[in-house]
């Protein structure tokens, strides 16, 4: 047993915690000076008695994302394992704070159809933009397609946006684990089996993980405390893990996580001080892909990311089946919202949910040393 590691781990998460408490009014007071709250015109999650959210301050993940930048920076940084993670990290959250923002401040935004493109091409007069447009074709197929994913299809950063700025968050953690890391981490774990080697499959495999897991925990974060309360079950796990494989930067990277969403929560559960807005969940789903992956376990993340799973699983259920069955599976994706139009409080969802997602990760930290 490392107990000098498990001591470490515990100060970082102390530290983070500590340091997320005394900062969190100075971060609240900033979000309602500049309005960056929750509106009611575009937000049709916002009905019914959730009307009272309207004027909420999000970005609240900013406590997380900000705090846990910081204390790895000055205390826990490694150019060969944190620094990639750190960035990874760093470009999710930019990518949802712009979609926070915009979806605050934007103007509406459109799109050129698929058939508009087509009459461009037919009737322009000049040579060069029908051919432009030619050759654009497959990403207006592309973009039009995706769309349909989107919740607020008019502001924000469009659905092929977001997925082109994800794909590269993701490929630039495969170019550092398939380049950079060696010839060693281009096998991956297998529960009960060991390592297989799966050459450079693992590229796309890790470039799925970290997009998947992104917008797993984006979908996931819709009621007060569930996202908060989830990841701080799934970062413990991955700091125990790491830990108990003396991964002397990740066990303390991962306990800085819980830390600062221990002091997250507590202002996020109902009634919510802030929340966590795409800045958060984008940047942890993130960073719960590639931390995971870091420690040779991206097949736990199933396990490790359940509840988040499930949810935008819920939702590509419901958007194949409204596309192809023309009717609707739940009453509304993502799954709370479901639980939610049949009766259940938000607090029965959100506890329930917990207590799933944690026995489902106690089953997978069972796994992870098979």
């Amino acid at each position: 047993m490392n107990l000098n590691l498990l001591q470490t781990s515990l100060t970082f998460l102390l530290a983070a915690c500590i340091g997320a408490f005394l900062w969190a009014p100075l971060l609240t007071k900033f979000l309602y000076k500049y309005k960056i709250t929750r509106r009611g015109d575009f937000d049709y999650t916002l009905r019914g008695e959730k009307q009272s959210k309207v004027g909420t301050p999000i970005m609240g993940g900013l406590l997380v994302i900000i705090t846990v930048i910081v204390i790895t920076l000055l205390f826990n940084w490694d150019r060969r394992y944190t620094y990639v993670p750190m960035g990874v990290m760093t470009i999710a959250a930019l990518l949802g704070a712009a979609d926070d923002l915009l979806n605050i401040f934007g103007i509406q935004r459109r799109l050129r159809s698929f058939h508009q493109t087509l009459t461009l091409i037919k009737v322009h007069k000049h040579w060069h933009v029908r051919l432009w447009h030619t050759l654009s074709l497959p990403w207006v197929a592309f973009r039009r397609a995706v769309r349909i994913f989107g919740s607020k299809p008019g502001r924000g950063i469009f659905v092929h946006e977001k997925l082109l700025l994800q794909f590269l968050a993701g490929a630039v953690a495969a170019w550092w684990v398939y380049f950079k890391l060696g010839e060693t981490w281009h096998s991956i774990w297998m529960p009960f089996n060991g390592q297989v080697n799966i050459g450079w499959w693992i590229i796309p495999l890790i470039i799925f993980f970290v997009m998947f897991t992104a917008n797993a925990v984006n979908f996931a974060d819709g009621l007060d405390g569930l996202a908060g309360g989830a990841l701080i079950i799934t970062f413990s796990a991955l700091a125990f893990i790491s830990w108990a494989e003396g991964r002397t930067a990740f066990a303390p990277l991962n306990a800085t996580v819980v830390g600062a969403l221990i002091a997250y929560t507590y202002f996020n559960v109902k009634p919510a001080r802030f929340q966590m807005g795409d800045v958060g969940s984008l940047g942890l789903g993130a960073l719960l892909a590639i931390n995971a992956i870091a420690i040779d376990r991206i097949l736990l993340l199933p396990f490790l990311g359940f509840i988040f799973y499930l949810e935008i699983i819920t939702v590509i259920i419901q958007v194949l089946s409204r596309r192809l069955l023309g009717r609707r599976i739940f009453k509304m994706a993502p799954l709370h919202h479901h639980f939610e139009f049949l009766g259940w409080s938000e607090e029965k969802i959100v506890m329930r949910f917990w207590i799933i997602h944690g026995f489902v990760v106690f089953v997978g930290l069972w796994v992870a040393f098979y």
